[in-house]
């Protein structure tokens, strides 16, 4: 596989990103499985072999497209751990990421939800996102720790419902509709976190029992 980034040119029409572009909507339109290298000739107007000569298999183009998404969000984590500051300040900057990433990578990241571990690409795939949701809920429990977000709910449920809300967006977001990827995310925020901050004085005691 080369390495991140770079363009393998071949024959005239596609790049190894436009090819890569191609099979991602061809995977989710027919499953990874049914989709056969001889499919995608077809969709491309080009031979098996041509497509060989960026991608050395099927496997890698799929690697390709998985790791272009969890990259991105891997990156967001990065970007709100050097930001520092209050962890419910870094979990909205997550989430806003979370949402900025699954709209400019629509695609591919609907990929990666669809992933079941059939193969060895997708289970790398799949430790990669257990490891991004364990240092979500790891902040979210900072958060809880700190004060700043309510603590009568586990961490782990916190950081499946956020994830959950985010990752069905892919199931109804169309680009080009009325919102775009900040007014999505501003409305994420405005379920997700509104609801679980620390209420008003007035309500402290009255949860506190």
């Amino acid at each position: 596989m080369s390495d991140n980034g770079s363009l393998r040119r071949g024959r005239p029409g596609y790049d190894q990103q436009g090819i890569l572009e191609v099979a991602v909507a061809a995977f989710n339109q027919y499953g990874y499985d049914a989709t056969s290298m001889g499919v995608l000739a077809d969709r491309l107007g080009l031979s098996k072999s041509a497509i060989y000569h960026h991608f050395a298999s099927k496997d890698e183009i799929l690697e390709r497209a998985l790791d272009d998404a969890l990259s991105a969000l891997e990156g967001v984590l990065n970007e709100a751990d050097a930001a520092g500051g209050r962890a419910a300040d870094r979990v909205d900057q997550v989430l806003r990421g979370a949402v900025h990433v699954l709209v400019s990578k629509l695609a591919n990241v609907t990929l990666l939800l669809r992933v079941r571990g059939n193969t060895e690409v997708e289970r790398r795939a799949l430790a990669r996102r257990r490891a991004f949701d364990k240092a979500v809920t790891a902040l979210v429990e900072e958060a809880q720790a700190e004060g700043t977000l309510r603590s009568d709910i586990d961490a782990s449920v916190v950081s499946r419902l956020l994830f959950g809300m985010i990752n069905s967006i892919v199931e109804w977001y169309r680009p080009g509709g009325r919102e775009d990827a900040d007014k999505l995310a501003d409305d994420v925020i405005a379920v997700a976190l509104d609801g679980l901050r620390m209420p008003t004085a007035n309500r402290v005691e009255e949860l506190l029992g």
